[in-house]
């Protein structure tokens, strides 16, 4: 908020006061009685003696040699009171953050690279089918990964799928690292027809085998989506992983 404006100020002012004065009245005159000739004893006067006032006079105000100047008063100025209260400050607005908004699908071309940069994953890709009890079949070794050619291909609309083994022979295999990627890291994969459809993590979610939802990993999709899997959940007692690690993305470009 803009300052107010200044305060302001309260003016004293001087008020000169003059000096009065009554006339008096003045003494009255009379005729001395006029004696009669004719007879001894002196008579009443005959006419009543006229009074005359002599004029009256205002006596003008003396003004002193050395008159004693007024001292003027300093204005006093009125301050504005504190205010009690810190003025309110005007609320930025709150900044939204953006949705997602989903790339369109792109054409039909098989994978052959992946590329993680936020862990360090770079493979090539094979392709991988269903074995004859029909579930899905995973990588001979611990690397490249393998891209499921039941599925879409990556980019088109859809879940593409794509697998690797975590460990092999005692080993990290190619997604041994896949448990430290996060929601919002990119994923890169290259296609046959030279172009890369680019995905963003949107969640991690781990399911164990025996209860692992196909319907949502696996089902339709109004978008083009990924699913990276691997094992994970290893039973210290048996030696064999449990459950099944599953990274979701959304194609972003």
């Amino acid at each position: 908020m803009k300052p107010g404006a200044a305060g302001l100020l309260a003016v004293t002012a001087l008020v000169a006061a003059g000096c009065s004065s009554e006339s008096g009245t003045g003494p009255t005159y009379t005729n001395p009685a006029s004696e009669d000739t004719a007879t001894s004893t002196p008579a009443a006067p005959t006419t009543t003696p006229r009074i005359t006032n002599p004029p009256t006079t205002t006596p003008r105000p003396t003004t002193p040699a050395n008159p004693t100047p007024h001292k003027r008063t300093k204005p006093t100025p009125v301050l504005r009171p504190k205010p009690t209260a810190e003025p309110t400050r005007p609320r930025r607005p709150t900044s939204q953050r953006p949705r997602s908004v989903r790339q369109a699908p792109m054409r039909k071309s098989a994978p052959t690279r992946i590329v993680i940069p936020a862990i360090g994953v770079d493979s090539s890709l094979i392709r991988l089918g269903l074995d004859r009890r029909g579930s899905l079949q995973v990588p001979p070794h611990g690397f490249p990964a393998g891209w499921f050619t039941g599925g879409p291909t990556p980019g088109e609309t859809g879940p593409a799928v794509i697998v690797g083994h975590v460990r092999w022979a005692g080993r990290p295999g190619v997604f041994g690292p896949l448990r430290d990627v996060r929601a919002g890291d990119k994923i890169a994969v290259t296609r046959n027809d030279r172009t890369t459809a680019t995905f963003r993590v949107t969640r991690i979610s781990q399911y164990s085998k025996s209860t692992f939802p196909s319907a949502a990993v696996y089902g339709n999709l109004d978008h083009a989506g990924l699913r990276l899997i691997t094992c994970s959940g290893l039973d210290s007692t048996s030696g064999k992983f449990e459950a099944n690690l599953v990274v979701f993305a959304d194609l972003i470009r």
